[in-house]
């Protein structure tokens, strides 16, 4: 049932949910930064802009696709806050599927573009991206209701997303964006799964399998809280990894320390998680997933920036040993 008649514009807002973007747009930023400041490569926008419009219309298009599929299941029948256009009735399932498409293709034309230019392996590792962003929903794999959902939005949203990114810029891949981008993966994981463990309810009466249908509402606590404290852990393990076993451009910055200052937001949520049966507190873990997105956003804003700085500070002390020599 249509609530209201919203403009064309409004409609395609909300039905591919910008709210959402961050999650897999801050990788290729990340990913692009980590090229330039340890990759040291001179930075290209033209590309970093493609890959940037190109997981925008991938993820958004995927977005669409998992609505009309979660529809037709009819699983987010309910309004709300963070509802797609498909359930508020704003556009049929058949405009959904055609939106999709077209958003997909529009990603797929811009990764053409920058695989003419860098090659076999950004072909590759966007291939991969797409197949599981496609099929996240999408039979024969449906990954999202087979308990793979936290595993699809790890790789796309994380890994693959600052991975692509870096070799867009520097045109050869890297274990070294894949690996620091985990502890962002993480955090992206940790937002699909406050989704999941508020509706494990709804999930379980349609026969959908999620990470948290099969912990169980005490498991999914615990669980939320290895993610979200865990990556504040991956960070600090590797910056004491890559440092006793160095090799070139493989440590990383101390900077990354400034990452911890999002630490009492993820204490915060956790607390919201925690109280999530009291009547006062549980609107807080409703909104748990757009909470956690927030903490995302920051986490990777800082690590972005501990970047830059080291990039910076790297610059300045060369020229610094240069002056004093001369």
């Amino acid at each position: 049932m249509v609530i209201q008649n919203p403009s064309f514009l409004k409609k395609w807002i909300i039905a591919v949910r910008p709210f959402a973007l961050p999650a897999s747009t801050m990788p290729v930023v990340f990913g692009t930064a980590a090229a330039v400041a340890i990759g040291e490569v001179r930075f290209n926008l033209f590309f970093f802009v493609l890959a940037f419009f190109a997981m925008i219309m991938l993820h958004s298009g995927s977005n669409l696709l998992s609505d009309v599929n979660d529809f037709k299941k009819g699983l987010d029948r309910e309004i709300t806050p963070v509802s797609g256009a498909i359930v508020r009735g704003y556009m049929s399932p058949k405009a959904g599927v055609v939106g999709s498409i077209i958003l997909i293709v529009a990603g797929i034309a811009a990764g053409v573009i920058i695989t003419c230019k860098v090659g076999l392996p950004i072909l590759i590792i966007g291939a991969v991206g797409i197949v599981i962003g496609v099929f996240y929903t999408l039979k024969p794999f449906s990954l999202k209701y087979r308990a793979l959902g936290d595993l699809a939005v790890f790789l796309d949203f994380g890994i693959l997303g600052a991975l692509g990114a870096w070799t867009v810029q520097t045109g050869t891949p890297s274990f070294v964006p894949a690996v620091w981008a985990i502890p962002m993966s993480m955090l992206v994981v940790a937002i699909l799964h406050a989704n999941n463990w508020r509706d494990i309810q709804g999930d379980e009466k349609s026969s959908i399998k999620t990470v948290a249908s099969i912990l169980g509402d005490r498991g999914s606590f615990v669980y939320y809280g290895l993610l979200v404290y865990g990556a504040f852990g991956v960070v600090l393990l590797l910056l004491i990894f890559t440092r006793v076993f160095p090799s070139r451009n493989n440590a990383m910055p101390l900077t990354f320390l400034i990452t911890f200052t999002a630490f009492p937001f993820a204490v915060k949520l956790m607390r919201s998680g925690k109280r999530r049966n009291e009547g006062a507190c549980r609107p807080q873990f409703i909104i748990l997933d757009a909470g956690t997105s927030f903490l995302n956003l920051i986490f990777g804003l800082l690590s972005t920036a501990a970047l830059v700085i080291h990039l910076l500070f790297y610059k300045y002390v060369i020229w610094y040993k240069m002056w004093y020599f001369f």
